[in-house]
Parts: structure tokens; C-alpha cells; sequence
């Protein structure tokens, strides 16, 4: 019951979280497109720098270990070692915000949390994208409220 419970906040979760991202079509991908990315990811490690040294202790005192922030980045799934931002107009590239640690978790995800920065998608012939919308949110403050939720 309390599964049924958990999975119904998630589903209203994500459908909330919706609203931080721009839907990019095949026509606005282009190099401007790319710099904003690229500029999108450097933020995000800023911050994840900042507020992983922030919450450490947190965790730890939590018994939650080894807490990482990061950037996180992969190709249809594939986590390739030295993928950078560059890559980013590729198909199927994706960069989270990914949040880990050792220790008991939520769930039985990958990482413990994520926050997606751009996703391309691609079709057979068109594709497109999700980008998280900086005019409209704050990426601190959304790392932060991640951070929270895990130590509740």
C-alpha cells in the first residue's frame, strides 16, 4: 500500500517538474543552441561542487556516505568515459544533475536523485529536445530542494 502511495507523489512530482523544461524542436537546434548547453552544464557543476561540499556532513550524519553531486552524461543510455558538452548536439545525449551516495535509499533508481539539464531525442528523421529553462527556475535551488528531500 505504501508503494501505491509513494509511486502516486512521484507520478505528481514529475508531472510538476514539467514545467522547468523547454521543448526544443529540430529547427532551434543549432550552434547557439549548443553554447547555451554547454554554458548549462558548466553551471550545473558549479553549483554541484558548491552544495555537495554544503551537505556532506548532513549525509554523513545521516549514515549516507561518499555523497557525490555531478554533472552526468550519456548517449542512449551509455555513460561513455571523457563525454563532454560538445557532444551535446549528438541524438540521444543526455546531462542530469546526478545526486548519489552510499547508504539506504528511496528506491531501487540508478542514482539516488537527478535533475535533467537537456535531453535530444531523436526520430528516424526529426528530433528534439527538453532543456532546463534558467529563465524560469533556478538550478540552485532546485540541487537544494533534491539535497533536502533526500535527507528526509
Amino acid at each position: 500500500m505504501f508503494d501505491k502511495f509513494r509511486r502516486l507523489f512521484k507520478k505528481d512530482e514529475q508531472n510538476e517538474t514539467d514545467d522547468r523544461y523547454a521543448l526544443v524542436s529540430e529547427s532551434e537546434i543549432n550552434e547557439e543552441l549548443k553554447r547555451n548547453i554547454v554554458e548549462l552544464e558548466k553551471l550545473g557543476e558549479e553549483w554541484s561542487e558548491v552544495l555537495q561540499r554544503k551537505y556532506v556532513n548532513e549525509f554523513e550524519s545521516q549514515e549516507k556516505q561518499n555523497l557525490r553531486v555531478w554533472v552526468c552524461r550519456d548517449i542512449d543510455g551509455d555513460e561513455i568515459e571523457g563525454l563532454t558538452s560538445e557532444k551535446c548536439l549528438e541524438k540521444e545525449y543526455r546531462s542530469q544533475i546526478a545526486i548519489d551516495y552510499d547508504g539506504p535509499k528511496f528506491d531501487e533508481d540508478f542514482y539516488a536523485n537527478t535533475i535533467e539539464l537537456w535531453y535530444y531525442f531523436g526520430g528516424y528523421v526529426k528530433g528534439s529536445g527538453t532543456l532546463y529553462d534558467l529563465s524560469k527556475n533556478d538550478l540552485e535551488v532546485d540541487i537544494e530542494k533534491s539535497l533536502k528531500a533526500l535527507l528526509k
